[in-house]
């Protein structure tokens, strides 16, 4: 399993430092939010690739369908560049309520069908592919294919994690064309457990997932009891899930006081068993 930690906002400087003590405490990846106005999630990005060497680095998350994907397609390879093949970009349909009045499309089917042409053009720009065609997206024509040469990312492709709705088959089967799954469990009410990841690892692989697919998982460990630390995130990694993220989202509404919190942990280290 490899372990990263979420920023929970905070000022560029703020946010790059803190990425630069993750990967010095021993964290695999770091992952930032992108939201509708705030620090740039692809500039804090490209930032952190030329000061660190090993750390992978990604969004948590990017709202694909209120996106331009050739745009972000750009922003992900110019950040694989810098980085050496370090960079994950994770998409979702994105939380209406963040849209803060920007008109931009509301529907969920619509959301929905935006991102998987956006998902197959990123992959198409990342393969050297100048050109594409679909229902929403129209791309090329006389672009000069040399830009989008220069554009390839190290990584071919990056890899992409994708929000997953589980047990909704067709958000599931996005899921099982992508790179890895950031479950959100639709339970009736009832708290997701470990099984449930392990029920969600066998549909992906009975639907044609790659063999190797992430699944994350998400929470908070304590920064002052490694022992339970490492017992939480053991029981998701014995279900089959890849990657724990640590997150300080429920914590205070003041920034000032999650950044500390998120700090901590990160100095605390990773709960690797």
């Amino acid at each position: 399993m490899r372990y990263g930690v979420i920023l929970p906002g905070g000022t560029a400087l703020q946010q790059l430092e803190l990425g630069l003590l993750a990967q010095e405490c021993g964290w695999d990846g770091v992952f930032v939010c992108e939201l509708a106005y705030g620090v740039d999630a692809w500039s804090l990005l490209a930032g952190m690739a030329v000061r660190t060497t090993r750390i992978r680095l990604g969004t948590m998350l990017s709202p694909l369908p209120w996106r331009r994907p050739w745009k972000l397609a750009a922003q992900v390879a110019t950040v694989d560049q810098l980085s050496g093949g370090r960079a994950i970009v994770t998409v979702g349909l994105g939380a209406t309520e963040m849209l803060m009045g920007t008109g931009e499309v509301s529907d969920r089917r619509e959301r929905a069908e935006r991102m998987d042409e956006g998902i197959d053009l990123m992959r198409a720009l990342w393969s050297g592919d100048a050109s594409y065609h679909g229902k929403y997206y129209e791309f090329g024509g006389g672009f000069g294919g040399e830009f989008v040469d220069a554009g390839r990312p190290v990584q071919q492709p990056v890899p992409i994690w994708v929000v997953g709705a589980w047990p909704r088959p067709r958000s599931m089967r996005r899921a099982a064309r992508c790179d890895g799954v950031v479950p959100e469990y639709h339970l009736d009410g009832r708290e997701p457990t470990p099984e449930d990841a392990r029920a969600l690892k066998t549909w992906l692989s009975d639907h044609g997932a790659r063999p190797d697919i992430d699944i994350v998982a998400e929470g908070e460990t304590p920064a002052d009891d490694a022992a339970a630390a490492r017992a939480r995130v053991a029981a998701r990694a014995e279900v089959g899930c890849t990657w724990w993220l640590e997150t300080r989202w429920q914590r205070s509404a003041e920034e000032s006081v999650r950044l500390g919190e998120v700090r901590e942990r990160i100095l605390a280290g990773p709960p690797r068993s």
